[in-house]
């Protein structure tokens, strides 16, 4: 290894390259088959709407020469089909120049589309992906050797994720001090899977080891990332393990697959060989000008690096945040706060005109989202159900909702077909309801002699009113 060059590192870049495509894959494929109904033309929240009222230098974004849902479908296929290539590594079997192409124009169609998805795309792990991804452009064509620079970039990136979350969960919730969080965290998270309810009813002490290593893994493990090896790598296991244990218990979209991506730049060859047995390919020096492209590219991360560590050491430390328009070096966390309760919002129509004291109302369903309670949590990461995770978000308060709740009762009233697409299952055939109303329950997993009683994974409670009945006339008068 030299100053530039980390030849050991080969199957390091080769494994991560393929582990990051295969998350823009999934990012476009929800693209694909999401945008439409939520920030189409006649989405909820449409885009040529937001565009009129952002300025390109506000939101960098293809779309601003000019949205249509034809010019969105090709920027999403055409990043799943580059997302394909590079999964199956053809950018880096052709030339250095070709392979950063590839991974630029990733970036760009990404980017694109984050930056025009307003509420839908407000997640992390937008950020998250764009950041590593604008890292990738950096780290070379198979017949180049990967840069040291670029692989403690991708460390410093890993850095800030999981120690920024360590402390903006010391600094916020009492629970995650006292090593209680999780007495409630499996039950309230956004989205739980086939295993959140076994997980929830661990022994009390086991949810207090899950807490201790959570705080290890992110306060005390990414120091590891800048050891000697195998410390980095050391370090760099816990993490993974701690990101598999949460694959396990829920359903973060892309966000644990990503953190363990990010965590193999903290192995060396000679470790993921025992994994994946396969010949380094010829590499000869890299060009001057791909040295002076990553010596900058290494200022900049040094430079705008000031915002996030000044966050970070604040008092006053802010989740998820990107400090400028393309999503370069921010800064990053989750669950400062836990919810003891879990709310949800039901949806239902009726074909009736009139609300009557003997209405028939009929419940929606959502692909994901708690609803009918015998229905077990499915298992949808590392997919990423947008409107699912808003409604969790809505059920917290309706500012949350405030932009596009009404507009999607609309869409079900007007029996539209693609916002029909994003449920999971529509109570009416053939013909829209006459009225739709919202109501908020209060859902808790069933108990043990519950759950061998009924076969029920939740209870739930009517709280109240979420939204009144309202029809078609009601909203267009």
């Amino acid at each position: 290894m030299d100053w530039f060059s980390a030849p050991d590192y080969w199957l390091t870049r080769f494994v991560f390259q393929r582990a990051l495509a295969l998350v823009y894959l999934v990012a476009f494929l929800v693209a694909v088959n999401q945008f439409r109904p939520l920030l189409g033309e006649r989405g909820l929240l449409p885009v040529p709407e937001f565009l009129r009222a952002a300025s390109f230098r506000r939101a960098p974004s293809l779309f601003h020469l000019g949205y249509s849902n034809r010019l969105f479908a090709v920027v999403a296929w055409t990043g799943v089909a580059l997302s394909a290539a590079a999964v199956l590594s053809l950018p880096e079997r052709a030339s250095l120049p070709v392979s950063m192409l590839v991974w630029f124009a990733l970036w760009v169609l990404y980017l694109s589309i984050v930056n025009v998805g307003q509420t839908f795309y407000a997640f992390g792990w937008e950020s998250l992906l764009l950041e590593s991804g604008f890292l990738a452009i950096f780290l070379g064509s198979s017949d180049t050797p990967p840069p040291v620079l670029v692989i403690w970039l991708l460390r410093w990136l890993l850095f800030r994720l999981e120690f920024g979350a360590g402390l903006i969960k010391m600094r916020g919730d009492r629970c995650w001090r006292n090593l209680t969080c999780l007495d409630y965290h499996h039950e309230t998270q956004p989205m739980p899977n086939p295993l959140s309810w076994y997980f929830h009813r661990l022994p009390k002490r086991l949810h207090r080891i899950e807490t201790a290593g959570n705080h290890v893994a992110q306060l005390v493990a990414p120091f590891g990332l800048f050891a000697p090896q195998p410390g980095a790598e050391i370090a760099a296991t816990f993490m993974v393990i701690t990101q598999l244990w949460l694959v396990l218990s829920g359903n973060f979209s892309w966000l644990n697959v990503l953190t363990i991506t990010l965590a193999i730049s903290a192995f060396d060859g000679s470790w993921l060989h025992h994994i994946i047995p396969a010949s380094a390919p010829a590499m000869t020096g890299p060009p001057a000008w791909y040295e002076a492209v990553v010596v900058l590219l290494t200022v900049v991360v040094v430079v705008l690096s000031w915002w996030p560590v000044r966050n970070m050491v604040s008092s006053r430390q802010a989740m998820n945040l990107s400090f400028n328009r393309i999503h370069l070096v921010n800064t990053y966390g989750a669950f400062g706060s836990v919810t003891r309760v879990r709310n949800e919002i039901v949806i239902e129509g009726t074909g009736e005109e009139e609300v009557t004291p003997t209405t028939v109302w009929k419940e929606y369903g959502f692909k994901g989202k708690p609803g009918d309670p015998c229905r077990r949590p499915p298992q949808v990461a590392p997919y990423h159900l947008r409107l699912d995770w808003l409604m969790w978000f809505a059920a917290l308060s309706p500012i949350y909702a405030r932009s596009w709740f009404v507009p999607l009762m609309v869409r079900l009233l007007e029996d539209d077909s693609a916002t029909l697409a994003l449920l999971g299952h529509n109570p009416f055939s053939g013909r829209p309801p006459s009225l739709v109303r919202a109501r908020l329950y209060r859902y808790q997993f069933t108990t043990w002699p519950q759950r061998r009683e009924s076969g029920a994974w939740w209870t739930r409670e009517l709280v109240g009113d979420y939204l009144r009945p309202i029809a078609l006339r009601d909203v267009r008068e």
